[in-house]
């Protein structure tokens, strides 16, 4: 039973993470966004494109990471396991 707790609160820190995480790289996506709006440079438009491709995988991918985590919530929230 201690073995249970202690996955669901390393879960419940990981999933707490991976939400502030989500939520800079949101921040920090709008800001290339503004960038990319306000650059007439063609070499400063192509670095703009890279990073808000860059920022959309990394957004793509913790999305996916979380919803694995309320998946493995929504089928057993007694058994969380960190595999």
């Amino acid at each position: 039973m201690n073995r249970i707790l202690e996955n669901s609160i390393f879960c419940d820190k990981r999933y707490a993470v991976l939400l502030e995480d989500l939520e800079r790289t949101e921040l920090d996506m709008n800001s290339a966004y503004m960038k990319l709006g306000n650059v007439t440079e063609p070499d400063l438009i192509d670095c703009y494109i890279y990073e808000v491709q860059s920022l959309q995988m990394r957004y793509r991918f913790l999305l996916k990471r979380i919803k694995q985590i309320e998946d493995s919530y929504a089928k057993n929230p007694l058994e969380v396991s960190g595999s």
